[in-house]
């Protein structure tokens, strides 16, 4: 199984054990990845508040590029896959502007190639099945909850992934692990995160109210699989109570999969996740 990959900027800058963690999973579960050559930043999330063409351009000409190689591309980025997958729909769905960001790019776009997020590939092409049978080190007794965030639902009739009001792909994919998965109702509320430089104080009443209802319903960390959410998770917590860790769901899946790079991985987060972990190695 091979898929052209996008990393993003934020898998090369704050999000690093991101990246490391999806490459390694997916080593680990026989996929192959090619990172695409020359690719440019998708504009999220500021293009499309600024111009409209440019932030569907952008991530247009990535597809371009996958188009050569006839690849599906994994995003791992929430906020990448959901302007790709938006690019993706223009072209597929209005022929005008399809010939306008043709124009911009001077691609001719085929509608070959799909866009795909992280959690479709591990979950759905790879499968359950096979992760489980992955498994090393069952994460039992680790409660966690899934955070999908905002931009890999929303707009559903873009991003056609699972179902936005309740999805529940990376409930799957955390239990096939062995972690015990809580059920709670804001899987899918923002967190604030493309307020944090406007609104700071906006976003760290929205992140507290996250953290508190993860609390609530008995979680002890959050899992997502958005850097942007994953960064204003950590950062805005309240420090005044116990702290939460924040894990990209592909760290918890290399965890359990024994994988021997994971200690690189923890030394990233602004909260510590080892002390957490060392509580569940122990039970």
């Amino acid at each position: 199984m091979e898929f052209s990959y996008y990393p993003g900027c934020s898998l090369h800058s704050t999000a690093v054990e991101y990246d490391s963690s999806v490459r390694a999973i997916l080593a680990e579960l026989g996929v192959v990845l090619h990172e695409l050559e020359d690719w440019n930043c998708c504009g999220a999330s500021s293009a499309h508040a600024t111009n409209r063409l440019l932030s569907l351009s952008l991530p247009a000409r990535n597809i371009a590029i996958a188009q050569r190689s006839g690849l599906d591309i994994v995003f791992p980025c929430a906020a990448c896959y959901n302007r790709h997958k938006t690019a993706d729909h223009e072209m597929r769905e209005c022929s005008e502007r399809r010939a306008e960001i043709e124009s911009v790019v001077n691609f001719e776009y085929e509608g070959a190639v799909d866009v795909r997020p992280v959690l479709d590939v591990v979950g759905n092409l790879v499968g359950i099945d096979k992760l489980k049978s992955s498994v090393a080190r069952p994460l039992t007794g680790l409660r966690v909850v899934s955070y999908y965030g905002c931009l890999l639902v929303r707009p559903p009739d873009v991003t056609r992934f699972d179902n936005p009001e309740h999805p529940t792909l990376m409930d799957k994919i955390l239990e096939a692990i062995g972690a015990d998965v809580q059920r709670w109702a804001y899987s899918t509320d923002c967190c604030g995160g493309g307020l944090a430089l406007t609104k700071p104080d906006l976003a760290a009443r929205m992140v507290r109210r996250l953290v508190e209802r993860a609390r609530e319903a008995g979680a002890d960390a959050i899992v997502t699989s958005c850097p942007l959410c994953q960064l204003n998770l950590e950062m805005r917590q309240d420090r005044r109570l116990a702290e939460t860790p924040i894990f990209y769901f592909t760290e918890l899946v290399g965890a359990a999969m024994g994988l021997p790079e994971i200690d690189s991985w923890w030394g990233k987060h602004l909260v510590d996740p080892e002390p957490l972990l060392a509580m569940v190695d122990a039970s």
